[in-house]
């Protein structure tokens, strides 16, 4: 090893020296430079990194530039009847969706794994980008979501349809409108019912284009790739981009030098990557590079598939989805499944020791198209449901600004959360009961008035998955996601997938309440080479460089592999304080600064350990009691940050008594410490006079929350039992 590298890894190494490295943050103002935020600034200011071994490496050699993988987002419904799109939110369709898990197969045949993701602000280009990364395994990585990969706009055009136009202008005119480099359709009139120039998600944005060429589209997308995606391919990272057809086109016309002439007949078609290399001159630029599968002479990427052999791919799934229906729906684990299997056959004894109870249930089922578990609402099933006129309050949103509160979110229910297992680190993904509650937990923001500006949440993607789905309901999928491992759960150690029940009848009572409740008692440690243990997870090993390095666990790691290993200090097995010791200062020092204090509404989604972290530091609850804490899955819980109070959110099935309302879910044994009479400073603060309810009350409860009523656990049961392949039957 050269001395130079040696000392600086020594250094690394023994001094981890807290020096921060921030690339800078462009918000320059002349003309193609970045004005708006696009969630960078919050997205790359947490990452504070320790002198890095990577960084004093990287100094001496430059690492070998990244590839650059392009992803045109899946069909759209309006691509689906050929209607002039732009800026106009519309969604993937059902055959956009498969084009884009394709997508995500081929770049896992290719060994293509992804470090940072761009996308645009539009939904169907977002959810490409959601796909893409489930696939891949990779939710946890950022994403950054800019205006200016957005479609070309289409100006007046959009929202017509591009064979009437046509025939009503002739196919020339609209043709030099479509491929025209520089020609521009007619501006969208401000009065027009598709214009999104007064849109939450462009306020950053000093205005919105009324048209462009595809020249606009492209030259906007530039400073995008001088200043954010350049670097990072320098850098060597991978760069998914997940866009549109146009300022795709950009990108390349851009990196390849393709000349006006012949960039009007490059295309890029929906769900197929392409992908580039690069090498790099002397000067340090990249040029990119050339092969056999280079697509043209103007193009040097490849694409991963020909064209034409998606649509045949796809229409050979639906063949098979009609003839073996579930085959691609396996959930979890095979033991998961089977656990999944048990517990549904014996609720299923259950309901059949009463004939008439089950006939029912099935009858419900039959009539409704079986959409119990779908349906099914937030935590644990009510067992009653209080019908009641909603009363109108003083402390209704209105008097309830959204830049005051900080909206909590336990992550919907996994099918370890339903069969008690530890689950800790090890990365469970929804259940189908918690895609329902995710939704519900969104549908209940948007029915209060409630508006998000970030998102964090952890590493963990029932968690991410948890955000995307609120998000969704939202209508707000372009708002910022900060993910962190400081908001993981806890980590259980050796627990980790293995049954509560199984545990508590080995270990006993005592013993197993210390592992799981305990503030200060860790679970036994995992081993160095077991697979719940994350240094042996890919996502930790290259991506956690905020924690200094192990002398023993590079120790153990060099002799089992007859070289140096330089290992960080991840967790083998947590307390409830140590997980509390990570989260709280997380909270403190970067989402209070970064958001609430600037009046920013946030969300956090997390799981229960984490969360029990925010509310001990937020309510002020004693580290004795915290352990007392339940928090359901699924439900938004409201800190009000003026008046110092947690609230619930009405969806128009809360007693009116207060203490009624809190018995509908399972808080534990802390409720009297976790929804505490609000205060404030304010003396004029009419919202602040001790309210004993602790629901922010509806004055008129929406339909949409209406029409999902709580299943009761036999519609469960049927539900599944009628979608078997499910529960992996």
């Amino acid at each position: 090893m050269h001395v130079t590298t040696a000392l600086l890894l020594a250094a690394a190494h023994a001094l981890q020296v807290n020096h921060i490295f921030r690339r800078p943050t462009p918000f320059l103002n002349e003309k193609n430079t970045f004005t708006e935020d696009d969630g960078y600034k919050l997205l790359e200011g947490h990452r504070e990194k320790r002198f890095s071994v990577a960084w004093a490496r990287d100094l001496l050699r430059p690492p070998k530039p990244g590839k650059l993988v392009l992803v045109r987002h899946g069909e759209s419904t309006w691509n689906r009847n050929a209607t002039f799109t732009g800026w106009t939110d519309v969604d993937l369709s059902e055959r956009g969706e498969r084009e884009v898990e394709h997508a995500s197969r081929l770049l896992l045949e290719a060994g293509i794994s992804v470090d940072v993701c761009y996308t645009s602000r539009l939904r169907r280009a977002i959810r490409s980008s959601w796909i893409l990364l489930k696939g891949l395994d990779a939710v946890y990585r950022p994403v950054f979501k800019s205006w200016r990969l957005n479609e070309r706009h289409y100006g007046g055009l959009t929202g017509l349809s591009k064979p009437r136009l046509a025939e009503e202008l002739g196919e020339a005119r609209v043709q030099a409108w479509r491929h025209g480099l520089r020609d521009r359709p007619p501006p969208m009139p401000s009065n027009h019912p598709l214009d999104v120039s007064s849109d939450r998600n462009y306020a950053d944005l000093e205005s919105t284009p009324r048209t462009e060429s595809l020249e606009d589209t492209m030259q906007r997308a530039l400073p995008l790739w001088r200043e954010r995606i350049e670097p990072d391919l320098r850098s060597g990272k991978t760069v998914l981009v997940v866009a549109h057809g146009n300022s795709l086109r950009g990108l390349v016309k851009h990196v390849d030098g393709v000349s006006d002439e012949a960039i009007v007949d490059v295309s890029i078609p929906n769900g197929i990557p392409l992908v580039y290399s690069f090498d790099r001159f002397p000067s340090g630029d990249l040029i990119p590079h050339r092969t056999e599968q280079s697509v043209s002479a103007h193009v040097s990427g490849a694409f991963l598939e020909e064209r034409g052999l998606l649509r045949a791919a796809l229409e050979a799934e639906a063949e098979l989805v009609r003839r073996v229906p579930g085959h691609l729906r396996q959930t979890d684990q095979p033991a998961v499944r089977a656990l999944a299997k048990l517990e549904l056959e014996r609720k299923l004894i259950d309901l059949a020791a009463d004939p008439s109870r089950l006939e029912r249930a099935v009858e419900r089922s039959r009539e409704k198209k079986a959409p119990a578990v779908d349906a099914l609402y937030m935590g644990l099933p009510a067992e009653r449901v209080v019908t009641r006129i909603p009363k109108q309050s003083t402390c209704q949103p209105a008097a309830f600004a959204a830049s005051d509160a900080i909206v909590i979110l336990r992550h919907g229910r996994t099918e370890h959360n339903k069969l008690g297992l530890f689950t800790g680190w090890e990365d469970a993904s929804l259940a189908k009961e918690g895609i329902a509650e995710a939704k519900r937990a969104g549908q209940l923001l948007r029915a209060h008035g409630f508006a998000v500006d970030a998102v964090y949440t952890s590493w963990l993607s029932r968690a991410i998955e948890t955000a995307w789905l609120a998000l969704q309901e939202l209508d707000a999928l372009w708002v910022p996601i900060i993910k962190s491992w400081r908001l993981n759960e806890r980590m259980y150690g050796a627990l980790t997938g293995l049954s509560k029940k199984a545990i508590l009848g080995e270990h006993g009572e005592a013993r197993f309440k210390q592992w799981r409740r305990g503030y200060t008692t860790r679970p036994p440690a995992a081993s160095s080479f077991s697979p719940s243990y994350p240094g042996n997870d890919e996502r930790y090993v290259r991506y956690l460089t905020d924690v200094r390095y192990s002398f023993r666990e590079s120790l153990v790691r060099s002799l089992a592999s007859g070289s140096l290993v330089l290992a960080r200090k991840i967790p083998k097995a947590e307390s409830l304080k140590d997980c509390m010791d990570r989260t709280i200062p997380f909270f403190t020092d970067e989402i209070y600064p970064r958001v609430v204090e600037q009046r920013k509404s946030v969300l956090v989604s997390s799981s229960e350990n984490a969360i029990r972290g925010l509310l001990m530091h937020l309510c002020d609850i004693p580290s004795e009691r915290i352990a007392e804490v339940e928090i359901p899955t699924g439900l938004p819980l409201v800190f009000d940050v003026k008046r110092r109070c947690l609230r619930l959110l009405d969806d128009g099935r809360y007693p009116a008594d207060p203490a009624e309302a809190l018995a509908r879910w399972n808080f534990g044994t802390a409720s009297d410490l976790l929804f505490r009479p609000c205060v404030s400073d304010d003396e004029d603060d009419e919202c602040a006079a001790e309210l004993p309810d602790p629901v922010l009350r509806l004055a008129e409860v929406p339909s949409y929350l209406e029409d999902t009523p709580s299943p009761s656990v036999d519609d469960m049961v049927v539900g599944a039992l009628m979608g078997a392949e499910y529960m992996g039957g």
